[in-house]
């Protein structure tokens, strides 16, 4: 099992010294940990520093500048857009989860964090990491609809289904990250307070555990997995039959909006799920802790970046919209 372990969620958990259950009970319990955090030579701590810091304000800027004009336009709020929006609420929640707890660390050398804090700092990833899932699948399900049933489109997408959609994504990922953080709550640390990682994530604490953890591991498996397979193969099945219609198009000006208005979202889903599935699906490995943080480096710190690039750059609407608003303040 150890020795060729198909997923890396069970070889974080089973390659360990099993001296760690018969220790448990005569050992004192932690609530207090160290992060690693990144691994990098002293002369670099204030240009980390300040990257860090620029990518975050940027982040916070554009995807706050986002919504922002999605609210002010009237044209731009249509579900297409509401679920833009959203989604750039949930970039900056799980950017602001993690890049201020690295400058934290980065700047002051103070990498403790306690149990409590820690928990809640996973809690606060689960929810906005499941959520944004859920959200980017949506989106590929409102392209499907708006781009192969034009003309039922209002009829089906109607604002009732539209907030049902996102409340559902939001109280699908509270759903999922009550799930793993109740589970976390059985497992005890006394031996090991070392968390190879730059913050709380769930595999780090399951490799310092003096408690058994592979009911956490199951739970992982099934829900996280499940989420995973769901949101990919509505993204899948939604974006190869509008493939298929966009071939049909015989009108080039058809064929250009649509990509026009798919592309983005396309980049934006095959970069984040890019990472989440070379972690969870590789095999491990002696480098596992330095690649892990890089994929999650990814994810919850440029992925909140790209995106508002992203969706502003490759679509029309949205550089309108820009433009209309900010000649109309020049006149001003």
């Amino acid at each position: 099992m150890t020795d060729d372990c198909p997923f890396f969620i069970y070889c974080a958990v089973f390659q360990r010294p099993s001296i760690k259950d018969m220790e448990t009970k005569n050992a004192t319990e932690l609530t207090e940990f160290v992060l690693t955090g990144l691994t990098y030579e002293p002369i670099w701590q204030v240009p980390l520093f300040l990257l860090f810091l620029m990518i975050y304000l940027i982040t916070i800027m554009g995807n706050l500048g986002l919504i922002a004009l999605i609210w002010k336009d009237p044209h731009l709020q249509i579900p297409m857009y509401i679920f833009l929006g959203n989604l750039a609420l949930v970039d900056i929640w799980l950017s602001s989860t993690v890049t201020p707890k690295i400058l934290v660390n980065i700047i002051t050398q103070n990498k403790r964090i306690s149990l409590s804090e820690c928990l809640v700092q996973f809690f606060s990833f689960a929810v906005s990491a499941t959520t944004e899932c859920f959200l980017l699948a949506m989106m590929s399900y409102d392209r499907y609809l708006a781009i192969c049933n034009p003309l039922l489109y209002p009829a089906i997408m109607t604002h009732r289904l539209c907030m049902g959609m996102l409340v559902s994504s939001f109280v699908g990922g509270l759903f999922h990250a009550l799930i793993h953080t109740g589970f976390l709550l059985r497992l005890t640390f006394c031996n090991d307070n070392i968390i190879h990682h730059f913050y709380c994530d769930i595999m780090p604490l399951f490799k310092i555990s003096c408690t058994d953890p592979s009911i956490n591991v199951l739970m992982i498996f099934i829900f996280s997995g499940s989420i995973q397979v769901f949101t990919i193969l509505i993204v899948l099945i939604s974006y190869t039959v509008v493939l298929f219609t966009i071939l049909k198009k015989k009108s080039a000006q058809g064929i250009r909006k649509a990509f026009s208005t798919c592309g983005a979202h396309l980049l934006s889903v095959s970069l984040y799920y890019g990472p989440l599935l070379f972690m969870y699906v590789r095999p491990g490995s002696t480098q596992a802790d330095d690649q892990d943080m890089m994929d999650s480096l990814f994810y919850t710190v440029i992925i909140p970046f790209l995106n508002p690039i992203i969706y502003s750059l490759r679509n029309e609407k949205v550089i309108n919209s820009l433009l209309k608003i900010l000649k109309r303040d020049s006149k001003i």
